[in-house]
């Protein structure tokens, strides 16, 4: 018997500092895809998720819980296993960083690359954020806060959030020995991130610019392993992370057989030489996948090989970075009230729909925009209308023409059964392509390419003209045998991606649940086989108005987690917005409000800070990240505006509380805010 070829796929190991959202579910089915087709490609898979438990923020939350951070990472991981389950995950492993196995190895991994010199001792000192666990140069930062000299005093980073500057002892990793190293391997292939525009981004952006050497170590917090030769350190979250794709299988302890079985069989020798002639020889492993979030693109694509080069491992094949899901107003924040939990909607609306509804919509290393009305769409036009309907009308009417019995399959009895046949064997041939690419939405159009010619056959063939008469009976048993090979096709190929629609449509056509994606055809139908008696809807139509509805109060708006400081995305201008009831614009309170005093903010480059009378009594303070287009804020003293007056205050830059909202008019890229007659009472009433 032929030893089947090994297949390592792995998902980010996600950080349990609060509930997960579709966005981490995307990436888990993505992987678990990629698994279950490979599985059925006849490849021995290992399929790799966790949980990234240590670190500063974890500490924190725990403080604030008033609990231990094993106890608080010992909770989320119940929740997240819970939520792989409710998603149907067939991950082979869970890993935690936590795990003993996992301290102990990257505690002496740390001490070899401390003794082999490519690790050090020295002092950091740069902007650090928590939420990231990343440190920033100044240049990096998004905003920068000023002091009145002008001296930087905090700021925020690319994501939003705040940043402090850090001073400590550290130890550095240096990557800077392996700059030369890295390139040639980039070089050499060509194909190890994807999509390759990426690739170009790191060699471009990160790598030929020059690398710095990485701090390795903490000692401002204790949520971590600690350095065996220096206790006071504890090992910082990329070298401690990162290893968990090697020690979930074995690497560095006794039983290693899954390590020898994933990593190290099956590597090739790639080479390249570089412009001095000098040859640069690597070792990579074909079958190991990772795949990430575009935000962590750098740590796995430059941080984690020098890591594995500095070992003497063999590298990763593939490193797929994928983008977001985003919202019609941006990127998913709980702050915006725009998450979209999956527990939710498979709740609602089963759990097959999520996993066809995310693999679909989101291109190939581009960000998708999630939208309720895009949701229900494709469940009622897609999947009720394309798939449903054919296998409604299938088994309908096998049994109403055969007594429930799927005649044998013969080709070319019907002028159509060539072009039908031609073009299932082309999508075939398309789905596993795109599968092999991980375009998941360019396989599933393959499908629905057969679906869609399956639907147009019924019409072209017209069976219940070709039941009326005596001498058509062949060719509408061909007819019969030709929709129940397709539909037995598509349930083959949906398989990894719906298994629960999949197996209803096996059963439905009395076929089983054995499934081979290796030998798949129109031909390979069982002769003979009984339908059910009446087939079940598998998606029901719903109604769109009332689903709509559901999804979006179930966005709900929750507290931010950054103590309700500013976003800068959330002054950010909007182009288009979902529409709301009527109701809904009736609770916004828009009234007049003369301008008293208007400053900028010290530290900020955008801000404004205005004092303003509403005519309710007592001034009030609103901040507006509108000073790039008033360069002479003090023209706008004097002036009655139009303010979102009760909006609920919120601090910003940590030492002021905004009480409302200038509204303003956008065009071309200028701004300009709303005035009103200067006759018109402070306090009064828009609407």
């Amino acid at each position: 018997m032929t030893e089947k070829q090994s297949f390592y796929i792995t998902t980010p190991i996600y950080y349990p500092s609060g509930k997960l959202h579709i966005g981490s579910a995307y990436t888990t089915i993505a992987c678990d895809v990629l698994a279950r087709y490979k599985r059925m490609m006849d490849y021995d898979v290992f399929y790799l998720t966790g949980l990234d438990e240590h670190g500063q923020k974890i500490q924190q939350k725990a403080e604030e819980a008033g609990i231990t951070p094993q106890t608080y990472v010992d909770g989320m991981a119940v929740g997240v296993k819970e939520l792989w389950e409710l998603l149907d995950i067939s991950y082979d492993k869970f890993i935690r960083t936590t795990d003993d196995y996992h301290e102990e190895v990257v505690a002496k991994v740390f001490e070899r690359l401390l003794e082999k010199g490519d690790i050090y001792l020295g002092e950091y000192q740069g902007w650090y954020s928590v939420s990231d666990e990343e440190y920033f140069t100044e240049s990096q930062l998004a905003e920068v806060y000023r002091d009145e000299e002008g001296k930087v005093i905090g700021g925020l980073a690319p994501s939003g959030h705040e940043v402090e500057l850090v001073s400590e002892e550290s130890y550095f990793f240096k990557l800077s020995k392996y700059q030369k190293h890295l390139e040639a391997f980039f070089k050499a292939h060509p194909d190890f991130i994807s999509p390759n525009r990426r690739m170009n981004e790191m060699l471009k952006n990160f790598i030929e610019p020059g690398l710095e050497d990485l701090a390795v170590s903490r000692t401002t917090f204790t949520w971590g392993v600690p350095v065996l030769s220096n206790p006071k350190h504890v090992v910082y979250v990329w070298i401690d992370a990162l290893l968990n794709y090697a020690t979930a299988l074995g690497y560095g302890q006794a039983d290693s057989s899954n390590f020898d079985k994933f990593w190290l069989d099956q590597t090739v020798t790639k080479s390249w030489t570089d412009e001095d002639g000098k040859t640069w020889d690597f070792t990579v492993n074909p079958e190991i996948n990772h795949m990430v979030g575009k935000d962590i693109l750098r740590f796995h694509s430059i941080y984690w090989p020098i890591i594995l080069m500095a070992l003497d491992l063999p590298l990763p094949n593939r490193l797929v970075a994928h983008g977001w899901f985003v919202m019609k107003n941006g990127k998913m924040s709980k702050s915006k009230g725009n998450v979209i939990y999956p527990e939710m909607l498979v709740e609602r609306f089963g759990l097959d729909p999520l996993r066809y509804y995310l693999m679909r919509s989101l291109p190939v290393g581009s960000d998708g925009t999630f939208t309720p009305e895009d949701y229900v769409s494709r469940i009622n036009y897609e999947l009720a209308n394309d798939l449903g309907n054919l296998l409604n009308r299938t088994v309908a009417m096998i049994n109403k023409y055969f007594d429930g019995q799927i005649p044998a399959y013969k080709e070319n009895v019907t002028d159509f059964d060539a072009d039908l046949a031609a073009v299932v064997a082309d999508n075939i041939a398309s789905y596993h392509k795109y599968m092999d690419a991980v375009d998941y939405p360019k396989a599933l159009e393959a499908v629905w390419a057969i679906i869609s010619r399956t639907n147009k056959y019924i019409d072209e063939t017209a069976p219940w003209v070709l039941a009326k008469e005596e001498g058509d009976k062949e060719a509408l048993a061909a007819v019969m045998a030709h929709l129940a090979a397709s539909l037995r096709v598509t349930a083959h190929l949906i398989q990894p991606f719906m298994m629960e629609t999949s197996n209803a449509i096996m059963e439905q056509l009395g076929l089983g649940a054995s499934f081979d994606l290796v030998n798949l055809d129109l031909a390979g139908l069982p002769s003979d086989v009984t339908v059910v008696a009446k087939g079940t809807p598998i998606f029901p139509r719903l109604d769109m108005e009332e689903e709509i509805a559901y999804i979006k109060s179930q966005m709900k708006v929750d507290e931010p987690e950054t103590d309700n400081e500013w976003n800068p995305e959330e002054v950010e201008l909007k182009s288009s917005k979902d529409e709301i009831k009527f109701e809904t614009f009736d609770a916004v309170e828009i009234r007049v409000a003369e301008v008293k005093e208007v400053e900028k903010v010290d530290g900020s480059d955008k801000l404004l800070r205005f004092r303003l009378d509403a005519g309710d009594g007592e001034d009030r303070q609103i901040l507006s990240g509108i000073a790039k287009f008033y360069p002479n804020e003090q023209e706008l003293v004097g002036q009655k505006l139009q303010i979102v007056a009760n909006l609920k205050p919120r601090k910003m830059m940590k030492k002021y509380v905004s009480q409302g909202m200038i509204l303003s008019a956008e065009h071309d890229g200028k701004l300009t805010v709303l005035t009103v007659d200067p006759s018109v009472p402070n306090g009064s009433v828009i609407g």
